[in-house]
């Protein structure tokens, strides 16, 4: 399958996902390699990994960022496609990809798409259907900036933007999502009490009204129906979670311990922190310092 092209190594993160493993590497069979970097799962993630035949090492698990920099120089082929095991790469992107290696790829690092899924359908507005990410990339030239959230490839920019997106199914029900909203607003609430701030009336109130407006009206929520609705709602109750989380602290006087069973989500849900809440803002351009030191050299699209 790689005759006349370079050849490819897809790098699959994993953390006892079981649940979705097996569609995520049942779309990437057309990679010369894939390459499982599991962070000691306790479920049956490593066997069905190998029963794809996928390479399985093994690391212990810090932050995003940090692990996939670990995982990339893992890979033995030139360049890589990076996915999580929510995501699906679809018939579409996988040709685009193939296509492009075999006409040579001019640039380091390519934009794609994601097009995240709510309860089985798409969801193209409430904020959710302007998401990109670095994920096709050369092995020896990229890596994650070194942060615990919203970390993107450090690459020279503008980059391209591949035409077909991954299919990411980050909400596939209430029980598997309710652990998740727990787990953004008690680590929120926990970094902004590190961070010395407080929560009123006003911010308890207030905040998750304007996370609700800004889901549902001025992102078009609404268009999406009653799941527009219901993802509007859920996004505006976290950021109440998260404020009524920290006003607790505060009347507590210190109480700022994250619960052991939210603390289990451990450095994962610093990563995600955000992309619910989405109050969290990812790095200007200028204060992002690159591996040399050199400020603003995260790739932009193109």
């Amino acid at each position: 399958m790689s005759a006349g092209r370079p050849h490819l190594s897809v790098i699959v993160p994993t953390l006892n996902e079981e649940a979705t493993l097996r569609d995520c590497l049942d779309s990437v069979r057309f990679a010369d390699e894939i390459l499982v970097v599991d962070s000691f799962s306790t479920d049956a993630t490593v066997d069905i990994a190998r029963e794809f035949g996928a390479r399985v090492l093994q690391h212990e698990y810090v932050y995003s960022a940090r692990q996939k920099n670990w995982a990339i120089p893992q890979a033995k082929h030139e360049w890589i496609l990076l996915v999580d095991s929510d995501e699906r790469v679809t018939p579409g992107l996988r040709e685009e990809i193939l296509a492009l290696l075999a006409s040579g790829p001019r640039d380091d690092g390519y934009w794609i798409l994601r097009a995240n899924h709510f309860l089985g359908r798409r969801i193209k507005r409430c904020g959710w259907g302007t998401d990109k990410v670095i994920r096709l990339f050369r092995r020896d030239l990229a890596r994650y900036q070194d942060r615990e959230v919203h970390a993107e490839i450090d690459l020279p920019g503008p980059l391209p933007v591949l035409a077909h997106p991954l299919e990411h199914h980050s909400f596939r029900s209430f029980a598997q999502y309710w652990r998740k909203i727990q787990i953004y607003s008690e680590w929120g609430a926990a970094q902004l009490y590190k961070e010395g701030k407080r929560a009123g009336a006003l911010q308890i109130l207030g905040r998750p009204v304007i996370r609700f407006f800004k889901m549902y009206v001025v992102r078009l929520g609404f268009l999406e129906g009653v799941r527009g609705l219901v993802l509007s709602m859920l996004g505006a109750f976290t950021v109440y979670l998260k404020y009524a989380r920290l006003w607790e602290m505060r009347i507590l006087k210190g109480a700022a311990e994250v619960p052991a069973q939210v603390e289990a989500g451990g450095p994962l849900a610093r990563e995600q922190i955000g992309r619910m809440v989405d109050e969290e803002r990812r790095p200007r351009q200028a204060d992002v310092l690159s591996r040399n030191g050199h400020p603003g050299r995260t790739a932009q699209p193109r």
